[in-house]
């Protein structure tokens, strides 16, 4: 039988903003889709991969978040902050190691093809606070206490680390703390995603492009100068609708570091 309290997590805004995400990240991977990724063998940009797979993620979460399996959604809600950790990681790796007489970075192009695996979860967190691109952005985005609670919680649920996170997985169990507990899932879910693309933005600012520039091209037209720089749609809509009101300071380093006509 299942409890009411169920029907009323099932209105709660993070299924809302899971439909959200998930339309971000389809719209994220087929815009990045045509950008040849530099450091690999690679016809198709692997980023658009990536992304991909972590709208996957998010559908899987929000399936299983409506079955009450909270257990099951933090598991995952780690796999896809690894998958954020990942695709920063090797980003930094191949800005650090490409050369132009070697186009190839082994390291990443043998991870690419399963020849070698990434460096453990620590060592890449490390590179990253290290990286000398993101000096600014390391400083303000609190990787410490933000990004290791949420890791720790995620473990915490993964691990079954003490009994109360081991019965969230049973949605028959009637627990008075579920919304508050959905209500902190929507919170970790947003920090995540803005860490993510606040770094890639930032590390890829032609990532933000909208289709502008290569739509007159594939016309036959000259493109207007400065649609290059134009700014997709949905990745101004980002900006408005979740990291300026959550963290404006990341927005506003954002825009004073880019070529791209981010507002």
């Amino acid at each position: 039988m299942e409890c009411k309290i169920n029907e009323i997590n099932k209105e709660n805004k993070i299924f809302s903003e899971l439909d959200y995400y998930i339309e971000f990240y389809d719209l994220f991977s087929f815009g990045t889709m045509p950008v040849v990724s530099p450091g690999i063998y690679s016809i198709l940009n692997i980023d658009s991969y990536v992304y991909s797979s972590m709208q996957m993620s998010l559908d899987s979460i929000k399936h299983l978040l409506g079955l009450g399996r909270i257990n099951d959604v933090y598991a995952l809600v780690r796999k896809f902050y690894d998958s954020v950790i990942i695709n920063i990681y090797y980003t930094i790796y191949i800005k650090d190691n490409i050369e132009l007489n070697n186009f190839i970075v082994n390291k990443i192009n043998n991870w690419y093809l399963g020849k070698e695996k990434l460096p453990s979860y620590e060592k890449m967190k490390k590179y990253i606070e290290n990286s000398s691109y993101l000096m600014e952005l390391n400083k303000i985005i609190d990787f410490d206490n933000r990004y290791n609670t949420i890791r720790k919680k995620c473990n915490d649920h993964v691990h079954y680390n003490t009994f109360d996170t081991m019965i969230k997985n049973d949605s028959r169990i009637l627990d008075e703390h579920r919304e508050k507990i959905l209500d902190q899932l929507s919170y970790d879910l947003m920090n995540i995603i803005i860490f993510h693309l606040s770094y890639i933005f930032l590390l890829n600012q032609h990532y933000m492009s909208s289709s502008d520039y290569i739509d007159a091209l594939e016309c036959g037209l000259k493109p207007e100068e400065g649609t290059q720089y134009y700014v997709a749609p949905y990745i101004q809509e980002f900006f408005d609708k979740i990291i300026k009101p959550n963290r404006n300071d990341i927005a506003m380093l954002i825009i004073e570091n880019t070529v791209m006509r981010i507002e």
